[in-house]
């Protein structure tokens, strides 16, 4: 009997270790490539967001403060004779690819300084991995317009699941999306789309923006 206590010792250990492992909320696995790190429910923000609301809840109006909110430069868009507002009033506010081909390309600021605008569209059935694509872009601190359900929102953090590879690769699932309606300045301004509930059928694209210097 007292070879055996060395072995139960040893089980109780092992058993301790992955039961004070799974507590942590961080199990580990195997696949082809090499270990794993499950990490659930992680959360990521663009920080610092200027808190605006629309003047009205004209589309309109929702447009020119969510691209505010994006941009985050009054001079781009859209302050008193920002370089974008024109142009971003002649778009279908609901249109992410029309808001796309109307403000993208070389902007003249009220100053006269050269800005180059990037737009990036992703639509809800491209074939690219878009948990990656969003939560590389919110983890660079650029927020997007997103259009779920004939409404416009600011899409500024997400709670997802990450699965880590020791080759350094990293596979994403998305939960939830945190989204801005900036018609309201009370509780209905923060809106979640929840993977789980929602349709995601129902959410036309996203839409990334950026501006620089030329």
């Amino acid at each position: 009997m007292t070879r055996l206590r060395p072995c139960r010792a040893v089980l109780l250990t092992i058993f301790l270790t992955v039961l004070l492992t799974l507590a942590s909320g961080t199990a580990f696995g195997q696949n082809p490539g090499g270990w794993y790190v499950f990490r659930p429910n992680q959360e990521v923000r663009v920080p610092e967001l200027h808190r605006l609301t629309a003047r009205s809840q004209d589309l309109s109006d929702v447009l020119l403060t969510s691209l505010d909110i994006v941009f985050n430069d009054p001079d781009v868009c859209c302050g008193r004779d920002s370089a974008l507002e024109d142009r971003a009033l002649a778009a279908n506010p609901l249109s992410l690819q029309e808001i796309a081909s109307k403000v993208q390309g070389r902007q003249l600021l009220s100053d006269g300084r050269p800005i180059q605008i990037t737009a990036d569209f992703l639509p809800t059935g491209t074939t690219v991995d878009a948990s990656y694509w969003i939560i590389s872009h919110l983890r660079a601190k650029h927020a997007m317009l997103l259009v779920w359900g004939s409404h416009l929102y600011v899409l500024y953090g997400a709670v997802f699941d990450e699965d880590a590879y020791s080759d350094g690769s990293s596979v994403n699932m998305i939960h939830k999306l945190l989204l801005l309606d900036t018609r309201y300045s009370d509780s209905r301004r923060t809106v979640t789309f929840d993977r789980d509930r929602d349709d995601w059928t129902k959410v036309q694209g996203l839409l990334l923006l950026s501006a620089v210097p030329q």
